[in-house]
Protein backbone atom coordinates (compact mmCIF):
# COMPACT_ATOMS: atom_id res chain seq x y z
CA UNK A 1 0.00 0.00 0.00
CA UNK A 2 1.59 3.35 -1.11
CA UNK A 3 1.93 6.48 1.15
CA UNK A 4 -0.97 8.13 0.04
CA UNK A 5 -3.19 5.52 -0.29
CA UNK A 6 -2.25 4.63 3.72
CA UNK A 7 -2.40 7.89 5.20
CA UNK A 8 -6.18 7.81 3.00
CA UNK A 9 -7.24 5.09 4.78
CA UNK A 10 -5.69 6.00 8.28
CA UNK A 11 -7.80 9.27 7.77
CA UNK A 12 -11.14 7.34 6.78
CA UNK A 13 -10.53 5.17 10.16
CA UNK A 14 -10.15 8.04 12.06
CA UNK A 15 -13.31 10.33 10.40
CA UNK A 16 -15.43 6.87 11.07
CA UNK A 17 -13.78 6.50 15.08
CA UNK A 18 -14.77 10.18 15.56
CA UNK A 19 -18.45 9.79 14.01
CA UNK A 20 -19.21 6.45 16.20
CA UNK A 21 -18.27 8.55 19.08
CA UNK A 22 -20.16 11.49 18.37
CA UNK A 23 -23.14 10.56 16.85
CA UNK A 24 -25.84 8.14 18.97
CA UNK A 25 -28.48 7.45 16.87
CA UNK A 26 -27.68 4.71 14.63
CA UNK A 27 -29.41 5.56 11.36
CA UNK A 28 -27.55 8.91 11.87
CA UNK A 29 -24.73 7.42 12.20
CA UNK A 30 -24.70 4.99 9.56
CA UNK A 31 -25.87 7.73 7.07
CA UNK A 32 -23.05 10.25 7.95
CA UNK A 33 -20.61 7.71 8.06
CA UNK A 34 -21.47 6.20 4.53
CA UNK A 35 -20.91 9.72 3.00
CA UNK A 36 -17.45 9.56 4.49
CA UNK A 37 -16.41 6.60 2.79
CA UNK A 38 -18.20 7.33 -0.51
CA UNK A 39 -15.69 10.41 -0.70
CA UNK A 40 -13.15 8.73 0.19
CA UNK A 41 -13.58 6.00 -2.12
CA UNK A 42 -13.48 8.46 -4.95
CA UNK A 43 -10.11 9.34 -3.63
CA UNK A 44 -8.72 5.67 -3.99
CA UNK A 45 -10.28 5.40 -7.06
CA UNK A 46 -8.27 8.51 -8.29
CA UNK A 47 -5.31 7.90 -6.49
CA UNK A 48 -5.12 3.75 -8.90
CA UNK A 49 -6.06 5.69 -11.77
CA UNK A 50 -3.31 7.91 -11.53
CA UNK A 51 -0.49 5.20 -10.35
CA UNK A 52 1.02 4.87 -14.05
CA UNK A 53 2.73 1.36 -13.74
CA UNK A 54 -0.34 -1.40 -12.90
CA UNK A 55 1.93 -4.72 -13.25
CA UNK A 56 -0.39 -7.86 -12.70
CA UNK A 57 1.17 -8.14 -9.16
CA UNK A 58 -0.10 -4.93 -8.28
CA UNK A 59 -3.34 -4.73 -9.28
CA UNK A 60 -3.41 -7.96 -7.70
CA UNK A 61 -2.28 -6.70 -4.32
CA UNK A 62 -4.73 -3.75 -4.77
CA UNK A 63 -8.16 -5.53 -5.83
CA UNK A 64 -7.14 -7.92 -3.04
CA UNK A 65 -5.73 -6.14 -0.08
CA UNK A 66 -6.35 -2.72 -0.31
CA UNK A 67 -9.19 -1.76 -2.01
CA UNK A 68 -11.50 -4.19 -0.03
CA UNK A 69 -10.19 -2.44 3.35
CA UNK A 70 -12.26 0.49 2.23
CA UNK A 71 -15.45 -1.35 0.81
CA UNK A 72 -15.70 -3.63 3.48
CA UNK A 73 -16.68 -0.32 5.58
CA UNK A 74 -19.22 0.59 3.20
CA UNK A 75 -20.78 -2.66 3.07
CA UNK A 76 -20.96 -2.92 6.84
CA UNK A 77 -22.54 0.84 7.49
CA UNK A 78 -25.33 0.22 4.68
CA UNK A 79 -25.56 -3.35 6.44
CA UNK A 80 -26.48 -1.61 9.70
CA UNK A 81 -28.62 1.14 8.17
CA UNK A 82 -30.72 -1.49 6.63
CA UNK A 83 -30.92 -3.37 10.00
CA UNK A 84 -31.88 -0.61 11.89
CA UNK A 85 -34.47 1.27 9.21
CA UNK A 86 -36.26 -2.23 9.03
CA UNK A 87 -36.21 -3.75 12.61
CA UNK A 88 -39.72 -4.05 13.54
CA UNK A 89 -41.70 -2.90 16.74
CA UNK A 90 -42.35 -4.96 19.04
CA UNK A 91 -41.28 -6.67 22.29
CA UNK A 92 -38.23 -8.44 22.86
CA UNK A 93 -39.43 -11.61 21.60
CA UNK A 94 -39.66 -10.43 18.34
CA UNK A 95 -36.55 -8.29 18.19
CA UNK A 96 -34.36 -10.99 19.19
CA UNK A 97 -35.64 -13.59 16.36
CA UNK A 98 -35.05 -10.26 13.92
CA UNK A 99 -31.85 -10.38 14.48
CA UNK A 100 -31.28 -13.77 14.76
CA UNK A 101 -32.55 -13.81 11.31
CA UNK A 102 -30.07 -11.44 10.15
CA UNK A 103 -26.98 -13.69 11.16
CA UNK A 104 -28.87 -16.71 9.67
CA UNK A 105 -28.26 -14.42 6.43
CA UNK A 106 -25.10 -13.95 7.09
CA UNK A 107 -24.50 -17.78 7.50
CA UNK A 108 -26.31 -18.46 4.28
CA UNK A 109 -24.20 -16.30 2.36
CA UNK A 110 -21.09 -18.13 4.31
CA UNK A 111 -22.44 -21.37 3.27
CA UNK A 112 -23.03 -20.56 -0.89
CA UNK A 113 -19.87 -19.08 -1.12
CA UNK A 114 -17.38 -21.75 1.01
CA UNK A 115 -15.10 -22.18 -1.25
CA UNK A 116 -14.22 -18.73 -1.55
CA UNK A 117 -14.16 -18.35 1.46
CA UNK A 118 -11.47 -20.91 2.34
CA UNK A 119 -9.06 -19.85 -0.66
CA UNK A 120 -8.83 -16.29 1.16
CA UNK A 121 -8.88 -17.32 4.46
CA UNK A 122 -5.85 -19.66 3.93
CA UNK A 123 -3.81 -17.05 2.02
CA UNK A 124 -4.22 -19.06 -1.11
CA UNK A 125 -2.83 -16.96 -4.33
CA UNK A 126 -3.00 -19.51 -7.07
CA UNK A 127 -6.29 -18.19 -8.60
CA UNK A 128 -5.42 -14.64 -7.81
CA UNK A 129 -4.35 -13.60 -11.30
CA UNK A 130 -8.37 -14.80 -12.02
CA UNK A 131 -10.18 -12.79 -8.71
CA UNK A 132 -7.95 -9.98 -8.66
CA UNK A 133 -7.36 -8.53 -12.04
CA UNK A 134 -9.59 -6.61 -14.17
CA UNK A 135 -10.86 -8.04 -17.29
CA UNK A 136 -9.93 -11.54 -16.25
CA UNK A 137 -13.48 -12.80 -15.02
CA UNK A 138 -14.81 -15.96 -15.28
CA UNK A 139 -18.82 -16.31 -15.10
CA UNK A 140 -17.77 -20.26 -13.79
CA UNK A 141 -16.49 -19.07 -10.82
CA UNK A 142 -19.22 -18.14 -8.79
CA UNK A 143 -19.68 -14.47 -9.47
CA UNK A 144 -22.09 -12.37 -7.69
CA UNK A 145 -24.53 -10.08 -9.91
CA UNK A 146 -22.98 -6.80 -8.29
CA UNK A 147 -20.08 -7.54 -10.55
CA UNK A 148 -21.59 -7.09 -13.95
CA UNK A 149 -23.16 -3.33 -12.74
CA UNK A 150 -19.90 -2.29 -11.32
CA UNK A 151 -17.41 0.14 -12.91
CA UNK A 152 -14.77 -2.72 -14.89
CA UNK A 153 -11.89 -0.63 -14.52
CA UNK A 154 -12.10 -0.08 -10.66
CA UNK A 155 -13.06 -3.72 -10.07
CA UNK A 156 -12.32 -7.57 -10.44
CA UNK A 157 -14.93 -10.36 -10.25
CA UNK A 158 -13.88 -10.95 -6.56
CA UNK A 159 -12.65 -7.75 -4.95
CA UNK A 160 -16.30 -7.39 -3.76
CA UNK A 161 -16.56 -10.32 -1.88
CA UNK A 162 -13.25 -10.27 -0.38
CA UNK A 163 -15.25 -6.88 0.91
CA UNK A 164 -18.27 -8.64 2.07
CA UNK A 165 -15.99 -11.01 4.22
CA UNK A 166 -14.17 -8.80 5.58
CA UNK A 167 -18.12 -6.61 6.46
CA UNK A 168 -19.82 -9.64 7.61
CA UNK A 169 -16.99 -9.80 10.38
CA UNK A 170 -18.18 -6.48 11.45
CA UNK A 171 -22.21 -7.64 10.99
CA UNK A 172 -21.97 -10.53 13.22
CA UNK A 173 -20.42 -8.91 16.04
CA UNK A 174 -22.53 -5.92 15.60
CA UNK A 175 -25.82 -8.31 15.68
CA UNK A 176 -24.46 -10.82 18.51
CA UNK A 177 -23.45 -7.40 20.68
CA UNK A 178 -27.30 -6.49 20.55
CA UNK A 179 -28.32 -9.77 21.71
CA UNK A 180 -26.12 -9.84 24.41
CA UNK A 181 -27.33 -6.61 25.20
CA UNK A 182 -30.70 -7.31 25.32
CA UNK A 183 -29.82 -10.14 27.55
CA UNK A 184 -28.73 -7.88 29.82
CA UNK A 185 -25.03 -8.96 29.45
CA UNK A 186 -22.18 -6.60 28.83
CA UNK A 187 -20.66 -7.60 25.49
CA UNK A 188 -17.44 -7.20 27.03
CA UNK A 189 -18.05 -9.66 29.22
CA UNK A 190 -18.10 -12.66 27.01
CA UNK A 191 -17.07 -16.01 28.60
CA UNK A 192 -13.76 -16.59 28.60
CA UNK A 193 -11.22 -18.90 30.67
CA UNK A 194 -9.97 -16.63 33.32
CA UNK A 195 -6.26 -16.61 33.92
CA UNK A 196 -4.85 -17.30 36.91
CA UNK A 197 -3.11 -13.96 37.78
CA UNK A 198 -4.82 -10.73 36.10
CA UNK A 199 -2.91 -8.34 33.73
CA UNK A 200 -3.36 -5.24 34.65
CA UNK A 201 -1.06 -2.03 32.71
CA UNK A 202 0.93 -0.36 35.13
CA UNK A 203 2.55 1.38 32.20
CA UNK A 204 1.66 5.33 31.25
CA UNK A 205 -1.37 5.96 29.40
CA UNK A 206 0.51 7.28 26.52
CA UNK A 207 2.38 4.37 26.31
CA UNK A 208 -0.57 1.98 26.15
CA UNK A 209 -1.94 4.93 23.09
CA UNK A 210 0.55 4.50 21.20
CA UNK A 211 0.79 0.83 21.04
CA UNK A 212 -2.89 1.15 20.42
CA UNK A 213 -2.14 3.50 16.70
CA UNK A 214 0.46 1.42 15.97
CA UNK A 215 -1.33 -1.89 16.26
CA UNK A 216 -4.36 -0.61 14.33
CA UNK A 217 -2.11 0.66 11.57
CA UNK A 218 -0.52 -2.22 11.01
CA UNK A 219 -3.99 -3.94 10.66
CA UNK A 220 -3.40 -7.22 12.71
CA UNK A 221 -6.71 -7.40 14.27
CA UNK A 222 -9.60 -9.06 12.16
CA UNK A 223 -7.45 -8.56 9.04
CA UNK A 224 -7.38 -4.77 8.99
CA UNK A 225 -10.93 -4.31 9.91
CA UNK A 226 -11.37 -3.70 12.99
CA UNK A 227 -11.63 -0.05 13.69
CA UNK A 228 -9.72 1.97 16.48
CA UNK A 229 -12.65 2.50 18.49
CA UNK A 230 -12.99 -1.28 18.96
CA UNK A 231 -9.68 -2.31 19.34
CA UNK A 232 -9.11 0.85 22.47
CA UNK A 233 -12.40 -0.49 23.95
CA UNK A 234 -10.81 -3.93 23.98
CA UNK A 235 -7.65 -3.09 25.08
CA UNK A 236 -9.32 -1.36 27.90
CA UNK A 237 -11.25 -3.87 28.94
CA UNK A 238 -7.88 -6.59 29.13
CA UNK A 239 -5.74 -4.50 30.98
CA UNK A 240 -8.55 -2.65 32.95
CA UNK A 241 -7.98 0.95 32.23
CA UNK A 242 -9.70 3.68 30.90
CA UNK A 243 -8.08 5.12 28.18
CA UNK A 244 -10.19 8.51 28.22
CA UNK A 245 -9.88 10.71 25.10
CA UNK A 246 -7.14 8.55 23.48
CA UNK A 247 -7.68 11.12 20.30
CA UNK A 248 -6.51 14.34 22.04
CA UNK A 249 -3.69 11.67 23.68
CA UNK A 250 -2.71 10.59 19.87
CA UNK A 251 -2.47 14.20 18.64
CA UNK A 252 -0.22 15.38 21.49
CA UNK A 253 1.87 12.70 20.64
CA UNK A 254 1.70 13.63 17.04
CA UNK A 255 3.51 17.39 17.99
CA UNK A 256 6.32 15.77 20.20
CA UNK A 257 9.66 17.72 19.06
CA UNK A 258 11.49 14.32 19.14
CA UNK A 259 11.17 10.60 19.70
CA UNK A 260 7.53 10.52 18.15
CA UNK A 261 7.60 6.56 19.21
CA UNK A 262 9.07 6.62 22.28
CA UNK A 263 7.53 3.62 23.71
CA UNK A 264 7.85 1.96 20.63
CA UNK A 265 11.36 2.40 19.74
CA UNK A 266 11.97 1.60 23.75
CA UNK A 267 10.56 -1.67 22.98
CA UNK A 268 12.27 -2.86 19.87
CA UNK A 269 15.54 -1.57 21.83
CA UNK A 270 14.96 -3.90 24.94
CA UNK A 271 13.63 -6.94 22.64
CA UNK A 272 16.63 -6.53 20.86
CA UNK A 273 18.57 -6.71 23.85
CA UNK A 274 16.93 -9.71 25.13
CA UNK A 275 17.06 -11.74 22.26
CA UNK A 276 21.08 -11.26 21.95
CA UNK A 277 21.42 -12.43 25.30
CA UNK A 278 21.97 -15.91 24.96
CA UNK A 279 21.38 -16.79 28.66
CA UNK A 280 18.17 -14.98 28.66
CA UNK A 281 15.47 -18.09 28.56
CA UNK A 282 12.06 -17.64 27.67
Amino acid sequence: MNVKINQLLTDLNEQLNFTDLEIDDPIKRCENAIDIILKSMQKLKLLFEKEKNKSQDYEVDFFKNVKPKFTSKLIFYNAVFKIETKKPHGGERIIKKYLNNELDKLKRYFDSNLDFYRYYRTGSSYLDHKYFVRGKFDVKLALDSFYFEADHTFSTSHDFKVAKILAHDLIQVYLEDKLLIMENKDPKEKSQVQPKVKQTWTGSKVALIELLYALHTEGVFNNGASDLKDIAEYLEVVFDIDLGQYHRAFLEIRVRKSDQTKFLNSLKEKLVKRMENTDDLP
